[in-house]
């Protein structure tokens, strides 16, 4: 089905029972009342500290978002993961996000645990209507998509990012109607991973259902969140608007990107600033919008970035970048506005962190914890009430590896003062934000001290659940086929970015029951054998040439937990597959 971007249907009244109900959070919190705080949060995805004209950036245009830091109290020193469903997870549980199930951006490592409770779940069953426009990455199936963890209505591409194998296939790039249409070109390296679903005219999941859509991609989660205001004006809104761009691959139209192209930067970089300036004019609708309604004084809007830029370029003096845990990978642009109630142009110097998000958004909504979550994150509130007031004595931690975390192993620790990077050098961020002179061996005491805290926190976090992976699960009514790609897949293959890459699902069948699985591959020149295995089971077949699936089954499969594996096999290599589809009969 293709859907105008300006057309939008109601989600069905039973979808936010539904997502209560699944965890067992169908009461209500407290009845909400008009005059409460409408939230919009809009994070960007690999858009750096430097990535703004208020940051010193002399080539970039971001009049919107300029706007927005005069109108808002900022926090100079605000910090997220290193990479995207990390801060995405500590951003909506108010928890490190080892403690979420949680532990990196592919390979089965961004599935988030059923039982964390999410700020939009808390502020749903406390009245608020709850929308998520744009990019979740905390999983792609039941019970982990946005409708499933307290979303009333979701907007989303799959996985990580559009294009990626998690997404369904579109309309492709190197289409020359497609992009005379819509004045776009592929640029030279683009990336070998890249799916068929484009930046323009993408196929997204819309409350559960694939639908194509009209236009690009940061206009259509805009126009689709700005359609959810307009509906539920009359009563208190939560729109998580979080954007895909400027993600690479960094596909924008010619009509944003020709002025960064005659200027002295490189194609990349030009391309990142031309999405960035598309983003900030959606800011700016955004910003009419609100105020056509009404709704400008009554509406904390927030915005912040996932991570540090994806590759090196203007970062206002910050040392490193997506990945790393020097400042440039962890400190992000922050701003949140409430006229009338947070100081305008206010700059603050505490430290704060996406942990904070959570338990200030429900503090200023008046739903302090209600179901009496351990957050790691404060209350942000009596600082933006009073930005004079001092910062409090505090320690952020941050703790890479995919997968099971190691200690002093590409981690980080922050005060207000000092920073510890890998348990061996030690930065004064304070006189020294650039982290350009490493004092760990003048400063013994402060290494120990730090070290000390850090023990103690790695230790703690990895108590609350361990790092089990997280299982997808098969064989229920409310998702049914279940779709598996390589995302999720695990194994010491399963990086999707690799050409030769090739994994295995960790699954929890919830039904007795008789399945199929359909394993879709790319069209094969000869033919080829395909293998599957489901714990014990085997099942073998030879695809013809030319052919792009074979189905497996009927096969007969009890409640548990077992791992499916499929490849192709080829002297005696095992090659990978696009995706699985498991259903049952």
């Amino acid at each position: 089905m293709k859907t105008d971007r300006r057309t939008f249907l109601k989600s069905p009244a039973a979808l936010a029972g539904a997502a209560y109900a699944l965890t067992g959070c169908n009461d209500t919190v407290t009845s909400i009342s008009r005059g409460r705080p409408n939230i919009i949060l809009i994070i960007t995805d690999d858009q750096g500290y430097g990535d703004l004209a208020s940051h010193g950036n002399e080539h970039i245009r971001t009049p919107n978002l300029d706007r927005l830091a005069a109108e808002s109290t900022e926090f100079k020193r605000f910090y997220v993961c290193p990479t995207c469903a990390p801060t995405r997870a500590g951003l909506l549980t108010g928890r490190y996000h080892h403690r979420t199930g949680i532990m990196g951006v592919m390979s089965g490592e961004a599935l988030i645990d059923p039982d964390e409770v999410t700020v939009a779940r808390t502020l749903g069953a406390g009245g608020y209507r709850t929308g998520i426009f744009g990019k979740w990455h905390q999983g792609d199936n039941y019970p982990r998509r946005p409708i499933d963890m307290g979303f009333d209505e979701e907007l989303v591409h799959c996985g990580g990012g559009l294009s990626q194998p998690s997404d369904p296939p579109g309309v492709g790039y190197h289409n020359p109607a497609h992009q005379e249409k819509y004045n776009y070109t592929i640029y030279d390296n683009f990336p070998h991973w890249v799916s068929s679903n484009n930046y323009f005219d993408p196929v997204l999941r819309h409350n559960g259902v694939l639908e194509q859509f009209e236009g690009y991609c940061t206009d259509i989660f805009f126009d689709a969140a700005m359609d959810f205001i307009e509906r539920h004006r009359d009563a208190p809104f939560f729109v998580y608007l979080p954007t895909n761009a400027p993600h690479s691959p960094e596909i924008v139209s010619e009509d944003y990107l020709a002025r960064y192209r005659a200027m002295d930067i490189d194609e990349k970089t030009a391309r990142c600033y031309a999405m960035i300036e598309n983003i900030d004019d959606n800011i700016g609708r955004l910003f009419e919008r609100l105020e056509a309604l009404g709704l400008d004084e009554d509406t904390i809007l927030i915005f912040l970035g996932d991570n540090g830029p994806q590759y090196n370029r203007f970062n206002s003096g910050l040392r490193g970048r997506k990945a790393q845990f020097y400042e440039g990978g962890i400190r992000v642009p922050f701003f949140i506005r409430w006229p009338g109630k947070f100081e305008a142009g206010a700059k603050h110097d505490a430290v704060a962190a996406n942990i904070d998000l959570c338990p200030t958004i429900l503090s200023a909504c008046g739903l302090d914890n209600p179901y009496r979550r351990n957050f790691d994150g404060i209350n942000l509130l009596p600082l933006l009430y009073s930005v004079e007031k001092s910062p409090p004595d505090r320690t952020l931690f941050f703790q890479g590896n995919d997968g099971v975390p190691e200690k002093y192993n590409q981690c980080a620790v922050v005060t207000q003062q000092w920073k510890m990077v890998n348990g061996k050098e030690l930065y004064d961020l304070v006189d020294d934000p650039g982290e350009t002179t490493d004092l760990a061996g003048t400063r013994a005491d402060i290494v120990a001290d730090l070290r000390r805290r850090y023990e103690q926190w790695f230790d703690d976090v990895g108590s609350t659940r361990g790092y089990t992976p997280q299982r997808i699960w098969i064989g229920t009514k409310h998702e049914n086929p279940v779709v598996l790609t390589p995302q999720d897949w695990r194994g010491p293959r399963s990086r999707f970015v690799r050409p030769d890459s090739h994994g295995w699902w960790e699954i929890s069948v919830m039904t007795d029951g008789t399945y199929e699985f359909t394993v879709d591959i790319d069209k094969r020149p000869e033919p080829e054998k395909l293998v599957l295995t489901f714990g014990d089971i085997r099942m073998e077949a030879t695809v013809p040439k030319g052919k792009t699936n074979h189905t497996f089954g009927p096969m007969e499969l009890r409640k548990g937990e077992s791992r499916l594996e499929t490849w192709l096999e080829k002297k005696g290599e095992k090659l990978g597959v696009k995706r699985v589809s498991a259903a049952l009969m």
